[in-house]
């Protein structure tokens, strides 16, 4: 899995994962340039890294509100960091943000219930967005990084991350804290992903003409 890890490492300049992430973020950057500035983006999950290894820090006419449950540097003159959860973004008013954006972030909310909670508070408070989730049906998993794993029985993807590190995971011998750390992904598939976001296009990123994830966007 060694191989798979280095393909799917986003802090390396060489690998697929940083390839795809530009061209997706050349999407976003041809929806952006069609508005007037300034613009105040929202980004759920934000990290000052991620907008570093697309170039677009100190962008003029460009307010980015990085919003994450951990703790965020920023030292740049455009981003701000704002502290909290993805499912309560009670704190700002409708139509906030311009843009609110959302990078591999929708599946980590454990269940249904969260992600439509997110969705909800996302097209109430920006009056555009565009999110991005891994497909569910992409044959290999891009967080534990094993072929076929999320289609694999709950009790059989424990197994495996208690007796293997697995991707972004290391072995994990306690079973309750494997079987948190299994659960805290759930992959949407395609009708899920437009029950949440009933308004919007999808963009679909393929692989070798597999679907690798989905883009929802609207308001463009």
């Amino acid at each position: 899995m060694k191989s798979l890890t280095r393909l799917a490492d986003s802090t390396s300049s060489s690998s697929l994962a940083v390839k795809f992430r530009r061209r997706r973020f050349e999407f976003f950057k041809e929806l952006l340039n069609q508005l007037q500035r300034p613009i105040k983006i929202l980004d759920i999950g934000g990290t000052q890294y991620f907008w570093e290894a697309v170039g677009f820090v100190d962008e003029k006419g460009v307010e980015i509100t990085l919003f994450n449950i951990e703790p965020q540097l920023t030292t740049y003159s455009n981003l701000k960091f704002i502290q909290g959860n993805a499912i309560d973004l009670s704190i700002f008013d409708d139509n906030s943000f311009d843009v609110v954006f959302s990078n591999s972030v929708i599946e980590h909310l454990s269940n249904f219930e969260n992600q439509k909670k997110m969705a909800i508070e996302v097209q109430r408070i920006g009056i555009r967005y565009w999110v991005q989730t891994p497909s569910l049906y992409f044959p290999i998993e891009q967080h534990f990084l094993f072929p076929f794993y999320h289609w694999l029985p709950v009790r059989i993807r424990v197994w495996l991350l208690q007796n293997f590190d697995l991707g972004w995971y290391k072995k994990e011998k306690d079973y309750k804290t494997a079987y948190e750390l299994v659960k805290s992904i759930r992959l949407l598939n395609l009708r899920e992903l437009k029950s949440l976001f009933p308004q919007a296009k999808i963009y679909k990123e393929r692989i070798f003409g597999i679907v690798k994830s989905y883009i929802a966007y609207s308001g463009w």
